[in-house]
């Protein structure tokens, strides 16, 4: 058993973009503060100040084009990425302690240890399948 749930949305910038200039209109456009105290690694992410009990946000800066990805975190990460596989998902990379992953309509999000203080607080609980074939 595994728990997973929405933990992130992440504001992919890329490296040509001026990160502050950037958190700074994603401050403004959805009224959180820029949290550098929060920021995992202020050369390349900018944390925006979300409210108590709400999910986080970041702009980073990436090497791809600009887009908005999500993170599922949860406290089993080959659980959790073997869960998403059985549901079409495929692994792109595995980065550091996280794995990129594809959804079947093309959308790349992250897999990722717990963020949030409060997990697993209003996560989803996943019983692993059975072992064996199906069927």
């Amino acid at each position: 058993m595994h728990h997973s749930r929405l933990g992130s949305i992440i504001i992919d910038c890329e490296n040509t973009c001026d990160l502050d200039a950037a958190a700074n209109f994603w401050s403004g456009a959805l009224g959180w503060s820029v949290d550098l105290e929060k920021s995992e690694n202020v050369a390349r992410y900018r944390a925006l100040q979300t409210p108590a009990g709400s999910i986080r946000c970041e702009v980073q800066q990436v090497g791809h084009p600009s887009r908005v990805h999500i993170d599922i975190e949860t406290d089993d990460l080959e659980a959790e990425v073997a869960r998403l596989i059985r549901l079409g998902a495929r692994e792109v990379q595995r980065i550091r302690h996280w794995v990129v992953m594809e959804a079947p309509t093309g959308q790349r999000f992250c897999v990722v240890p717990p963020q949030l203080p409060d997990f697993p607080s209003g996560t989803n609980r996943w019983e692993e399948p059975p072992a064996g074939p199906v069927g």
